[in-house]
């Protein structure tokens, strides 16, 4: 993996991120090259250092953005406010939830983001699929087919939202006849910052409310429908394959078979170089707990053991050879327990080929290429495109 920072795993990590994202390199460079000082430090100085050097590249770009609305030329505004979502998330990751700053970049990155998906009259729809006595916000993105197509529930991670699941994959899924639903569930994005809706283990519970909401629309056939998740989706999205049967597969971008066993390693500082300072106060926030004991307890029931042999779908792993986050061993547990899932996969990204970091930021579109045609070949598309 390309590493801005040599000394600062998470700070390379989230790098690539907005490389992955749609990132200009010289913009990237421009927010990370007075930061390597602040990298080696990583305390909370560094990390508004971080902020501030994001925040001050996005508000340029976003301004960019602005002169060409006010010129009418919305094609080149929507670009640039599509970049200025990168930055603004990038500002944004690093920080502590209880600084207002956060809320801020978040904020912006959501107006300058639509803006950009208008302007670029991209097909997207902001809907809310009902979920209890309030609403999970995501976004729908058709494919260009006639009648009722396949679509993916795409759910996010520990720390990933809907607005990156969308710049990182929704041009193949739609290039490759397949409507993406990506979803703030709770404990993440939106659902948590906006409407405090916070994490757990059933995750077949918002699973299945999204079903349901894609039941009710005339775009997309009923029984074909299926789920996938990024980094800690990939204990949520074959979590819910087991228990909400109307989904036809399931796959994990990044294996985990029990988040229990990584959240203990990295509250006791033995994540090696993949610690990320700030965990345990993170962690408190996302499942809605005020002591880290209460936080160790959901986490311990996050595990696939007793759960992995029920999925009777189709089930897809893909995890990389040197994943520093998550060991390999997790991503070959998930596949080995899944006995009755037919068809049962589970692809290494090695070294050699590239993908081999934790969930392929080292080389994004092809874990996205990968799992795409898998998609196709079990829910249906072109893998000639349309």
């Amino acid at each position: 993996m390309f590493e801005y920072f040599p000394e600062n795993y998470v700070w390379s990590l989230a790098t690539m991120g907005a490389i992955n994202g749609g990132g200009a390199i010289s913009e990237i460079d421009e927010a990370c090259r007075p930061l390597r000082e602040a990298s080696v430090r990583n305390d909370g100085f560094a990390q508004q250092a971080w902020y501030e050097s994001w925040m001050k590249v996005a508000e340029r770009v976003a301004g960019q953005a602005s002169t060409h609305e006010g010129a009418g030329q919305l094609l080149s505004a929507g670009r640039k406010y599509l970049r200025a979502t990168v930055y603004y998330l990038a500002a944004e990751r690093i920080i502590s939830h209880r600084d207002p700053q956060k809320m801020l970049a978040y904020r912006r990155a959501l107006a300058v983001f639509k803006k950009g998906i208008q302007f670029r009259k991209e097909p997207v729809e902001w809907v809310e699929v009902p979920f209890k006595d309030k609403a999970l916000p995501a976004l729908f993105c058709p494919a260009p087919v006639k009648g009722r197509g396949p679509c993916i529930i795409h759910l996010d991670g520990f720390d990933v939202m809907k607005e990156i699941i969308y710049l990182r994959t929704a041009g193949e899924y739609r290039r490759r006849g397949i409507s993406l639903l990506i979803v703030d569930h709770p404990g993440v994005g939106e659902a948590l910052r906006l409407r405090n809706m916070y994490g757990g283990p059933d995750t077949e519970v918002p699973a299945a409310a999204c079903v349901d909401y894609l039941e009710t629309r005339s775009d997309v056939d009923p029984k074909r429908i299926g789920i996938g998740g990024i980094s800690l989706g990939g204990y949520y999205a074959p979590r819910a394959a087991a228990f909400e049967k109307r989904l036809k597969c399931s796959f994990g971008w990044g294996g985990i078979w029990d988040f229990g066993d990584l959240m203990s390693k990295f509250l006791a500082g033995k994540g090696g170089e993949a610690s990320v300072p700030g965990m345990a106060e993170h962690a408190k926030w996302v499942f809605g707990k005020e002591k880290i004991e209460e936080v160790v307890e959901v986490t311990r029931r996050m595990t696939l053991a007793g759960v992995a042999d029920k999925i009777t779908c189709p089930l897809l792993i893909a995890h990389g050879e040197n994943d520093r986050q998550v060991p390999l061993w997790h991503a070959e547990k998930t596949i080995e327990a899944a006995v009755n899932s037919p068809g049962r996969k589970l692809k290494v990204f090695t070294l050699d080929e590239g993908g081999a970091e934790h969930c392929q930021a080292d080389n994004n579109a092809m874990v996205v290429d990968y799992i795409a045609d898998w998609v196709v070949e079990i829910l249906g598309g072109d893998l000639k495109g349309i």
